[in-house]
Formats: C-alpha cells, sequence, structure tokens
C-alpha cells in the first residue's frame, strides 16, 4: 500500500533510537524527507546515515534538548529553514520511572517537562509548518500503561495520561484544519535500551532480555501484565501503525487512542 509520502517531510522527535527510530526509518522508506531530534550527536549522526539508507530523499539529525523549551523552538526553526513546510509530527519522548516514595518534586517536574510539555511545546511551535502543508498528521506516542497504572511508572504513566488526554483535544482543535491527531499506546517492546537495562535481571531468572517471548513471561511473573500473544513487540510493530496513522492514505482517523500492546482487556 501506498501511504502517500512521497514529497512529504516529517520530524520524528527521539528519533535516534528505539520505537523512533524504527518509525523514523519506516517514513523515510515510504519517501519522507526526515528530521529526527534527539540530545546525542553521534547517535543523531549514525540515525541520519540509517534514514538515508532507507531511502529518505532528505534526512537531518537536530540536536535538541527536549525538556527546553528554547531548544525545541530551535530545532523547528531549523526545519522551517530547510523545508519551510511539515506533514507530519511524530512525537515519541518519555521520562524514566520511578515509585512514588522514590520520587521528589524536581523528579515530577522533570517527568512532566518530558512526557507531556515536550509534546506541548513541540505542536506549538510546529503549528505554522504544519498548517504550511497540503496535508498534516500528528502522531504522540503514549504508553498501554495509562490504561492499567503500575507504582513502578507512577510519574510516567501521569505524564503520558495527559499526553493521551492533550492529542484528542488537539485532534477536534485542529480538525477544522484537516490536521489529523491521533495517539498510539505501545505495549512492552523489546527495545535496544530495555534490553540494555534489564538483560542482568533477566538472565538471572534464565531469560534473554532479547527474546519477545521470554520478555512477556518476565512481565506476567513479576507485574501481572502478560498480553493475548504471549510476547513482547518489536519496535517495527509501533513503526508501522504510527507510519499508517502519520500518513496521507490516513483520512479519517483522528482523536484515537490506538493500543498496540498483543491484546488485552483495555480498550
Amino acid at each position: 500500500m501506498d501511504l502517500g509520502f512521497a514529497g512529504s517531510t516529517a520530524v520524528v522527535t527521539g528519533g535516534s533510537k528505539g520505537m523512533g527510530l524504527a518509525i523514523a526509518e519506516t517514513l523515510a522508506a515510504e519517501g519522507a524527507s526526515v528530521a529526527v531530534m534527539a540530545r546525542g550527536q553521534q547517535a543523531l549522526d549514525a540515525a541520519v546515515e540509517s534514514l538515508r539508507a532507507a531511502g529518505a530523499p532528505d534526512a537531518v539529525g537536530i540536536s535538541v534538548d527536549m525538556a527546553d523549551a528554547d531548544s525545541i523552538a530551535a530545532g523547528f526553526a531549523t526545519v522551517a529553514e530547510r523545508w519551510g513546510r511539515l506533514n507530519c509530527l511524530v512525537h515519541t519522548i518519555g521520562p524514566g520511572d520511578g515509585y512514588f516514595e522514590q520520587m521528589d518534586d524536581a523528579d515530577w517536574d522533570a517527568a512532566f517537562a518530558l512526557g507531556t510539555m515536550s509534546a506541548v511545546r513541540s505542536v506549538r511551535v510546529a503549528l505554522p509548518l504544519l498548517r504550511n502543508a497540503d496535508w498534516a498528521r500528528i502522531v504522540t506516542l503514549a504508553a498501554h500503561s495509562i490504561q492499567r497504572q503500575s507504582p513502578r511508572l507512577v510519574a510516567y504513566t501521569a505524564s503520558k495520561a495527559a499526553l493521551a488526554s492533550i492529542t484528542k483535544n488537539l485532534s477536534k482543535s485542529l480538525a477544522k484544519d484537516g490536521i489529523l491527531a491521533n495517539c498510539v499506546c505501545p505495549g512492552t517492546i523489546v527495545t535496544a535500551s530495555f534490553t540494555e537495562n534489564l538483560r542482568d535481571i533477566l538472565a538471572a531468572d534464565g531469560l534473554d532480555a532479547t527474546n519477545p517471548w521470554d520478555v512477556m513471561f518476565w512481565i506476567d511473573k513479576n507485574f501481572h501484565h502478560p498480553c493475548d500473544l504471549g510476547r513482547a513487540g518489536l519496535p517495527e510493530e509501533i513503526a508501522s501503525i504510527t507510519a499508517y496513522l502519520a500518513s496521507r492514505r490516513n483520512g479519517y482517523v483522528t482523536g484515537a487512542t490506538v493500543n498496540v500492546d498483543g491484546g488485552s482487556d483495555f480498550v
């Protein structure tokens, strides 16, 4: 299926690794020019090489601190100078985790700065560019945990729940402009950072943190949140649905909060 990305432009925040990079690579393979925003220049440079190899007509890595409003504004100013318009904004940034009693006010402020306000600020400065395009889409990545909660992810989940609500409101306020806004809620996804953080923990139970079946076994055992398919997901499985929602082919889905979690009791 041709998603209609030929000649289009896209920004993927957090696009230098994990789900963000998988999304950026999918958009590039579909023919979009792609800008990725993240902090580490080395990872950005590697991502740009990957995007060019995937087929992006133009690819750029922009160093941005997504917790800083001025840095975000400068990043989108670079996009404006380079392209003058923007067809899709995909926002994948999220904060770290922590239990309630471990977190002070500064931790909560940091969680919402990354998990919520980074999206608010990105959309705010991107809107003139989105309105300059002949079609435009916004996709945010929240989390499946906003529907089931988890004490270990208290601030992360709260910030992502706010993001899902903001995205729904954006879909309503931007409908008159023909700008569609949707939110994707990934379940447990085996990214490189996930594997790195949990490799030793799973290995202690004789499990492989790169194996989606082992990962879901561990999730079920420790958190009692299995999925119907019995395995964790892969970054490219988030990328495929995100790419559709961000595409010109999507002409009628807006305001949706889409679970990509392997099946659950939540709707």
